[in-house]
């Protein structure tokens, strides 16, 4: 018995031959809208998530720089550059942080935007305000100077990834790193830990070896942090 040749239903569409593909439908997903409206809308940040994603960073990152602080050591970037003239002058360092910070606010505006500026002018006050008071509401009575460094990092490390993955920084070489890594896809990472090798030179003539030893070491593993959690092109922190 043979079948015939023409569709039997004569209300329907048509049957697809073996070979065809389906290319809609309700079973099907939309079209590729990368790059479009759709695709912004979908991805960007929401007010409620920035909010949350920056007191979290801001919380995990003074964590980290008060760890940092208890140890007697330094970190690398600008936070560094405080912490030593913090060390060698006794200056406070939440306020040596902020102003240090200011020179590179203008290439912020210029290259990132008053959005990006903003929340990175706010996170680096906040930042230098709680690394301050963290000591007045929870002190340690005894932490190794090893233990300083690795928690230390890893906390500055996962703050500075929350804050760049809201469009901010933790300001200075942060900022600079960022913008390097947007427009000519160089690691923030690899900035980072170039700035800071430079610093860790200039450590011996205020900290002892054993010191700026573990302040590498600590430098070390937040820039590692970025390098493996935040790749070029992959998430640009929209």
């Amino acid at each position: 018995m043979s079948l015939p040749d023409s569709d039997p239903r004569p209300e329907q569409q048509p049957l697809p031959e073996d070979d065809a593909a389906f290319v809609s439908g309700r079973m099907t997903p939309p079209p590729d809208s990368a790059g479009t409206v759709q695709d912004d809308r979908a991805y960007h940040h929401s007010v409620a998530e920035d909010v949350q994603g920056m007191l979290l960073a801001t919380l995990v990152s003074s964590l980290g720089l008060a760890v940092f602080a208890k140890g007697g050591i330094m970190i690398g970037g600008i936070a560094g550059v405080a912490f030593l003239v913090h060390y060698a002058a006794g200056w406070n360092f939440g306020l040596m942080f902020v102003l240090l910070n200011m020179p590179f606010y203008w290439l912020s505006v210029r290259r990132m935007g008053w959005e990006f500026t903003l929340k990175t002018f706010a996170a680096v006050g906040a930042c230098g305000v709680l690394t301050d008071l963290l000591p007045r509401w929870a002190d340690y009575s005894h932490m190794t100077t090893l233990y300083s460094a690795v928690v230390g990092g890893a906390l500055v490390g996962l703050g500075i990834l929350f804050f760049i993955r809201h469009r901010a920084s933790l300001g200075g070489i942060g900022i600079l790193a960022v913008y390097i890594q947007r427009d000519h896809g160089i690691s923030a990472g690899k900035v980072q830990m170039s700035f800071d090798a430079m610093l860790m030179i200039a450590a011996f003539f205020i900290l002892t070896p054993q010191k700026v030893g573990y302040s590498a070491l600590g430098a070390v593993l937040l820039s590692l942090v970025l390098m493996f959690n935040h790749r070029p092109h992959r998430y640009m922190g929209v």
